[in-house]
């Protein structure tokens, strides 16, 4: 009796033995793995162009800030403004026409904005972001209301509207990302100008029915100075 007792709880220790050398081995395991989750979480994956660009997962805030010229600074502010005008024309012509295209990538150009918003705080810049539709910048302004004006007239017409933002979007990033030479802006430069062929294609791929052939370079009168 008193063996059959003394056998049962040697087989009650060896369990749980078993169970604590086990729950040990998973935990030195598991570990390293939630470390790696969390750094994945912190420093992004690859994007996928649509909503913020190819970002190599690489973020803003692994990056150290440079000095920043009155150039880079003045470019900012403007591009703030730029990815702006793009939400609001895309909001607005969404409302008018029910195209989910505008819809899907104003989201898109809203983390834009967030993104220079990033840049802006980094650098102790003023956000010169009004209300939708408003815009600090004149010319932005009056083209803002130039491309609502015309938006209006058809859906045809909204989406080339779509198509030219995008345009000039990516002749706007592309010189101002010629011009600096700090690492941070030029991620999100690079970031925002892959969104911006994205929905450039998307723009094109919509006009002729959704066959996805693009026509990016074609220009339509709406070129700027800036």
């Amino acid at each position: 009796m008193f063996n059959n007792l003394k056998n049962i709880l040697i087989g009650v220790l060896a369990a749980f033995l078993v169970i604590a050398i086990g729950a040990g081995a998973y935990s030195a395991f598991a570990l390293p793995a939630a470390a790696t989750s969390t750094s994945s979480a912190l420093y992004g994956g690859n994007g996928n162009g649509g909503n913020g660009g190819n970002g190599g997962g690489v973020q803003i805030t692994a990056i150290p800030a440079s000095d920043l010229s009155a150039e880079e600074a003045a470019a900012l502010l403007f591009m703030r403004e730029e990815e702006k005008l793009a939400r609001d024309v895309y909001n607005q012509m969404f409302a008018l026409w029910g195209q989910p295209v505008f819809q899907n990538i104003a989201a898109s150009e809203q983390t834009h904005m967030d993104q220079i918003k990033l840049l802006l705080d980094r650098y102790g810049l003023t956000d010169p972001a009004l209300a939708p539709g408003q815009f600090t910048d004149p010319n932005l302004q009056a083209l803002y209301n130039q491309l609502i004006a015309q938006g209006s007239v058809s859906l045809a017409d909204a989406l080339k509207v779509g198509a030219t933002i995008e345009q000039v979007d990516i002749a706007d990033l592309q010189t101002r990302l010629a011009k600096t030479d700090n690492a941070d802006i030029q991620l999100v430069y690079n970031n925002l100008m892959s969104a911006s062929y994205n929905h450039l294609n998307a723009f094109n791929s919509t006009q002729q029915g959704g066959n996805g052939q693009s026509q990016g370079g074609r220009g339509n009168g709406y070129g700027r100075n800036h």
